[in-house]
């Protein structure tokens, strides 16, 4: 036996066990925005997962692994509403063998700067009339073109679903929001003029794909965040509940990090069952410790309870 054949035979065993080493597959679709980023970002720290994040452009591609230090392997570049068109069978290169999906993808508006120069002249009316300086409601917001919620919320969500059908993959999780089973949310005016005309409807148009992951025959984890906030994770207490009764809460935010953490412990502790839910979170007991994701995740699930889609 020659010392290369030796070096050869010692090298396969070691490559073939590095292989084995991989973790479960995971998509993060939207893995450039902030809580997709943090999704993406949590599931590389940890060597039971290999991450591949799913970002809409080069430049977020790029953005992506700069901050989180992962190598062009990990990061595919797909607009999630064209998927169907983008290669021959609908599949982007890199996502086979994919086991879960984390859907963070969604339609960001942006703020119109007419409407923020009509505020801003409107704050002394305003003060002497006693009303307050400064109404966040007079803020009028717009979707970018082909980035409106029906093509990214629903569509795209909608092609996000079945490329997983596709890829054979098990579970579905989806960062959703709370307000869904009410038309009249603000939210939904968001894109809309004055006359309710316009590229708007948000919560409906993502209750409308989540409707369609639940008949999917899929495995799906669906959250219902509150508002999102850019604090720490694992500060105040996880509250987890269904159909928007959190809703009555005067306080009914969340840590954007600790939406991220409910996606990756849904990959852990969701064990084949299906489940959508809301939630927020408010200060703990003193002297009690705050649950983990998975704690409180696995804690509700033990409920059985989930939303409603007939509401």
């Amino acid at each position: 036996m020659t010392l290369s054949t030796a070096l050869l035979l010692l090298f396969i065993p070691a490559a073939c066990a590095f292989a084995g080493d991989l973790g479960r597959k995971v998509i993060v679709s939207g893995a450039g925005g902030r809580t997709g980023k943090l999704v993406f970002s949590l599931l590389t720290e940890r060597p039971e997962f290999e991450a591949v994040g799913l970002v809409r452009t080069e430049k977020s591609a790029k953005k992506l692994m700069k901050e989180v230090n992962c190598g062009l392997d990990h990061v595919v570049v797909s607009d999630v509403t064209q998927l169907s068109s983008e290669e021959e069978n609908g599949i982007p290169g890199g996502l086979n063998g994919a086991e879960a999906m984390i859907v963070c993808s969604s339609a960001v508006p942006y703020i119109s700067k007419v409407s923020v120069i009509k505020a801003m002249m409107n704050i002394p009316l305003n003060v002497l009339s006693g009303k307050k300086a400064l109404n966040p409601r007079d803020f009028r917001f717009r979707f970018r073109p082909d980035q409106y919620p029906e093509k990214v919320d629903y569509l795209g969500q909608v092609n996000q679903i079945d490329l997983a059908a596709k890829l054979g993959i098990n579970h579905v999780i989806v960062v959703s929001s709370m307000g869904g089973t009410d038309p009249d949310n603000f939210l939904n005016s968001i894109g809309k003029d004055k006359d309710g005309n316009g590229d708007g409807d948000i919560l409906l148009w993502k209750r409308k794909a989540e409707k369609y992951l639940t008949e999917s025959g899929l495995q799906y984890t669906i959250i219902h965040p509150g508002g999102l906030l850019d604090t720490p994770p694992g500060e105040k207490k996880l509250i987890l509940d269904v159909d928007d009764k959190l809703l009555q809460n005067e306080k009914r935010s969340i840590s954007r990090a600790d939406v991220a953490r409910l996606c990756v412990a849904a990959l852990t502790v969701s064990k084949g069952r299906s489940v959508s839910f809301d939630a927020i979170s408010r200060d703990g007991e003193e002297g009690v410790q705050i649950s983990s994701a998975e704690e409180a995740l696995d804690a509700f699930l033990a409920t059985g309870k989930s939303a409603d889609y007939s509401l």
